[in-house]
């Protein structure tokens, strides 16, 4: 049986001029798998979408660029995904499906996948949690998990 083991949460916030708006940028170093030879490494970047919320009626959009890179030491390509998606009022969302945004990349060790998706949730601020399903090229099954982190709009959190 594969051990997962989630890092500890580091985040870095770093300002990007969007047009004549800045938007905040975190990016999240938000989890990696233990066994070196089947190793998967997570990095989130969330941000608000305004041009695409409609507070008024609650609708707060959210995207969010994944990165994965495969540090083990073993070909693996990633199956499907599992998403966790809280407000700040406790309503869940979930979504499982096979690859992500119509991927099913297989990373040889070394290699990265990025892709960016979005989420609308009904409050300003909010949570993503999640795993990554993924079969390396030896047969071994294992789990990328991808501790939470957060959805904000900007000026809700300090």
């Amino acid at each position: 049986m594969t051990e997962n083991l989630s890092l500890e949460f580091t985040g870095a916030r770093g300002i990007r001029r969007a047009g004549s708006r800045l938007q905040r940028e975190q990016r999240y170093a938000v989890s990696k798998t233990a066994m070196s030879q089947y190793e998967m490494s997570v990095t989130v970047a969330p941000r608000y979408m305004p041009e695409q919320s409609d507070p008024a009626r609650r609708q707060f959009a959210f995207a969010y660029t994944i990165t994965i890179r495969n540090t083990g030491s073993v070909p693996t390509q990633l199956i499907a995904r599992h998403w966790v998606i809280s407000d700040s009022e406790n309503t869940v969302q979930e979504v499982k499906g096979l690859g992500v945004v119509g991927n099913q990349p297989l990373l040889a060790p070394g290699e990265r996948f990025e892709y960016t998706s979005w989420a609308v949730i009904a409050t300003p601020v909010g949570s993503m949690r999640g795993d990554f399903f993924c079969v390396a090229e030896d047969g071994t099954r294992f789990e990328a998990p991808v501790a939470p982190f957060a959805l904000s709009m900007p000026r809700t959190l300090h």
